[in-house]
């Protein structure tokens, strides 16, 4: 009867562990981490081709093919950073640092993610697409290995993907990307990836051990004048941008496209607040945790979906 016992409550173990384990190579993912994936319908957008069956199904591929690219990066970089993390007073919650996933299938699986995403891309999308997320994966492998602990290069690595997310919409579809599409979207990563940095300075201050070592090369005057510098060259792209006709006259009921610089600027402003306080975390969590952030940026999407319509 013991033996029994013993083998029925291996058999109910075993389902309980394989979901803890499924659960938190899927924590690991960073799922909340998906929406910037989201970038990649920002070239499809301004050019007006989004609502297209052929756009929404190559984009759909795409998002989950860089989901598939993050995933295999976030899995390597929790494998080779879990003794770190456990000293960290967040981080150490972490699937992988916590135990709940071991060190060598979390390698696994993002080896065969960093696969298999990039093969699938070669197969059913253009080749430049295929090209640009291997060279996403390098890129962040290299950050992992030790990218990240180089001054400025670690700042632009992060902003580099981003840029990467926005630039794969257009490579999917064919769509040429315009000098101030890419600066604005470079600039603009670079303002959050710096306020980032700038808030876990100010809030981990004097927190030896409990954040990452190059933070403590950083002052929080120079990352302070990072996110403000990108933040004027966002806003100066921008500006260009919106207000450059190209000899053509807008035919729409009102000039949606310069209008929505407003939109743009405040938006801009409403996040430096966060910055300024040293509480900008994820830029996710920042834009979709506050009302006024959110309803600004819905404002600006309206206006620049009535400008790209000419309605």
């Amino acid at each position: 009867m013991t033996l029994l016992r013993e083998r029925s409550d291996r058999g109910q173990a075993e389902p309980s562990a394989r979901g803890g384990l499924l659960t938190g190579l899927l924590r690991t993912a960073r799922p909340k981490q998906w929406v910037k994936n989201v970038l990649v319908a920002a070239a499809p957008a301004a050019a007006g081709v989004l609502f297209t069956a052929h756009a929404l199904t190559r984009l759909a591929l795409v998002f989950v093919l860089f989901t598939a690219c993050a995933a295999a990066v976030y899995l390597v970089n929790d494998a080779r950073d879990a003794e770190a993390d456990r000293a960290h007073p967040v981080k150490c919650r972490r699937p992988v640092a916590a135990g709940q996933v071991p060190v060598p299938v979390a390698y696994a699986a993002g080896t065969v993610l960093g696969v298999l995403a990039p093969a699938a891309a070669a197969l059913l999308c253009p080749s430049e697409l295929a090209a640009l997320l291997a060279g996403y994966l390098v890129m962040q492998l290299a950050y992992c290995v030790s990218l990240k602990h180089v001054l400025v290069v670690d700042l632009a690595v992060v902003t580099a993907g981003f840029v990467m997310r926005a630039v794969a919409g257009g490579l999917a579809l064919g769509i040429p990307l315009s000098r101030w599409f890419l600066i604005t979207t470079g600039f603009g990563a670079l303002f959050m990836v710096a306020a980032k940095r700038y808030s876990e300075a100010v809030q981990l201050a004097g927190n030896d051990g409990a954040t990452r070592a190059l933070l403590t090369e950083y002052t929080t005057g120079y990352l302070r004048f990072v996110w403000q510098l990108a933040a004027g060259v966002a806003v100066l792209g921008y500006c260009l941008w919106a207000l450059e006709e190209g000899g053509v006259p807008h035919t729409s009921v009102l000039p949606w496209r310069q209008l929505s610089v407003v939109a743009f600027v405040l938006a801009v402003l409403r996040y430096a607040v966060f910055a300024d306080r040293g509480t900008a975390g994820e830029p996710e969590d920042v834009v979709l945790g506050d009302r006024a952030l959110a309803l600004i940026g819905l404002v600006w999407a309206a206006m620049y979906a009535l400008a790209v319509a000419d309605w």
